[in-house]
C-alpha cells in the first residue's frame, strides 16, 4: 500500500513538473510563441492562456490525486485498521 501511494503520488508529481518545465523552457526559448495575440484585433497573448491552463492542470491533477488518495488509499487502510484490530483482540 505504501508503495502503490508512492508510486502514484510521483507520478502526478513528475506531470505536474513536466508541465511547469515546459512551460518555462518555452518561455525561455521562444517568447515570441507566447507573445501572438490570439486576434490580432486583440491584446490578450496566447501566454495568458497557457499560463492559465497550467495553473488549472496543476489543480486538476492535485483534485484527481485526492480524490484517489481519499477513495483508494483510505478504504486500504481501514481494512488494515480492521485487521490490527481484529488480531490484538485474540
Amino acid at each position: 500500500m505504501a508503495r502503490q501511494k508512492s508510486v502514484i503520488g510521483w507520478a502526478f508529481s513528475a506531470v505536474i513538473f513536466l508541465v511547469y518545465v515546459s512551460f518555462i523552457w518555452v518561455i525561455g526559448t521562444s517568447p515570441q510563441l507566447f507573445a501572438a495575440r490570439v486576434n490580432p484585433d486583440g491584446v490578450t497573448t496566447w501566454g495568458i492562456y497557457i499560463g492559465i491552463f497550467v495553473i488549472v492542470f496543476s489543480f486538476v491533477m492535485t483534485g484527481i490525486y485526492v480524490w484517489i488518495a481519499n477513495s483508494r488509499f483510505d478504504a486500504m487502510t481501514q481494512e488494515v485498521v480492521a485487521e490490527v484490530m481484529e488480531g490484538a483482540e485474540k
